[in-house]
């Protein structure tokens, strides 16, 4: 596991010490659900809910001998439950437990993972609704486009959270289920009932089928799903590395008295956690690959997925966890610069209101073959003299002659623009809904 970057409560999680406790509260469960149908003596069910224990030292002494974690497992309880250990494991096959243990594992990782993305979900609608009205170019291909707000651009990210967060319920939903069904997953010795049961004392669903192993598509689609989250996560942070560049600068990571950006250049600010999160979610990413890997099995159970999954399962939804704070995090405390979106906005001359001017010109007879040659002239003589776009076209007759003035300086007007902005803040948060207009630069 990547321990650098374990967050003490979702590194517990995955401990050896929670593991083989997880594994004991199946078995504890198993024994009680047959105890309760009379497949074990009740007595022998009360020995092992009191006495049923171990030590991870002498786990690991008997695995280094017989090399077989579940058999070590059973072997160190039995040896603390005493006599009625004969009855322990009783009906059951090792995947019984660890899938069933590992469901519940899941289960326990799922719950931070859905309150960081509540987390993150709370913050972007917050410093949303703080930037709605503030005005910045939008970009395409990296270009200047036309107008948008800064606080459109973070709804567009809460969506996508959104999303998310939908996506992930059903993916950790779709993984909260256990199995009884013994080594090829016909219940030779227990039966679909008793599954049934000792899955819902644990909290669990039965698997409908199985073999000797839950079927692995569901941890790939868990899996893919954190891969999802970890590329929006990517896309937020890819997006606040643009917006730090020296060129640009309209936010920047949070930057404290005493860090430092380079050992050799003083005043370097570089966007390093937007970086790191950008690096670890590759690791998100190339793990969900592992996981669909482990989909094909040979038969009714080979062992390659087990080795493959106490690596991915583990990072992936640890890194998911740190991830996330660290998004949170960086939204939260993002330092913003509305007076440099602004002037990076009209910094061009008016050439991001192109598009308007060009349907005024079809609105008025001209052809949009014509109308988009006239344009872009403009357009590419104020790119490449540094001139204004919008007195260039007040100053061309064949386009003044067939669009009133009033109509073309309109064309440059960024509340014009912007009107819409309430209309899919609307959309995008209908429980909050606020009536505003976008701010214009005086």
């Amino acid at each position: 596991m990547i321990a650098r970057y374990t967050r003490p409560a979702m590194g517990r999680i995955w401990s050896d010490e929670n593991r083989f406790r997880t594994w004991l509260t199946v078995e504890v469960a198993a024994t009680e659900t047959l105890a309760a149908a009379g497949v074990v003596p009740k007595q022998a069910a009360k020995a092992i809910r009191e006495r049923a224990g171990f030590t991870l030292e002498r786990i690991h002494e008997i695995e280094a001998e017989v090399r077989h974690d579940v058999i070590a497992f059973t072997t160190a309880v039995a040896e603390m439950v005493g006599p009625h250990a004969r009855w322990f494991h009783y009906g059951l096959t090792s995947n019984d437990v660890v899938d069933t243990a590992q469901a519940l594992l899941i289960g326990q990782a799922s719950a931070r993972i859905a309150a960081d993305l509540r987390k993150l979900s709370q913050v972007l609608k917050r410093r949303a609704w703080e930037f709605k009205r503030t005005p910045m170019v939008g970009r395409t291909h990296g270009m200047h486009a036309e107008p948008i707000t800064f606080g459109l651009k973070l709804a567009n990210w809460y969506s996508e959270i959104e999303r998310n967060r939908e996506r992930f319920a059903r993916a950790a939903e779709d993984m909260r289920v256990g199995k009884f069904s013994g080594a090829v997953g016909t219940f030779a010795h227990l039966s679909p009932e008793l599954e049934e049961k000792i899955c819902a004392r644990l909290g669990l669903k039965a698997a409908p089928i199985s073999s000797q192993v839950i079927q692995r598509d569901r941890h790939a689609y868990y899996l893919a799903t954190l891969a999802v989250i970890a590329s929006t996560l990517d896309k937020i942070a890819t997006e606040i590395r643009h917006l730090q560049r020296s060129e640009v600068r309209e936010a920047e990571e949070s930057f404290s008295e005493n860090q430092k950006g380079s050992s050799a250049m003083p005043h370097k600010r570089n966007p390093v956690t937007a970086e790191q999160i950008s690096g670890l979610a590759r690791i998100v990413r190339s793990n969900a690959q592992a996981g669909f890997e482990n989909v094909a099995l040979w038969h009714e159970r080979d062992i390659s997925h087990s080795s493959v999954e106490r690596v991915i399962l583990p990072d992936s939804t640890i890194l998911t966890d740190y991830l996330l704070e660290k998004t949170s995090n960086l939204v939260d405390t993002l330092i913003v610069y509305p007076k440099r979106m602004a002037a990076n906005l009209e910094g061009s001359g008016g050439l991001v209101y192109s598009g308007q001017v060009l349907l005024d010109l079809v609105e008025h007879g001209m052809t949009r073959e014509e109308a988009y040659r006239r344009v872009q002239a403009h357009a590419m003589r104020a790119w490449r003299e540094g001139g204004n776009f919008r007195e260039l076209v007040l100053r061309d007759r064949s386009i003044t002659e067939r669009v009133p003035r009033r109509q073309i300086e309109r064309a440059f007007d960024l509340t014009r623009q912007l009107r819409n902005v309430d209309r899919i803040f609307a959309r995008v948060f209908p429980d909050q809904v606020r009536t505003s207009k976008p701010r214009r630069k005086r």
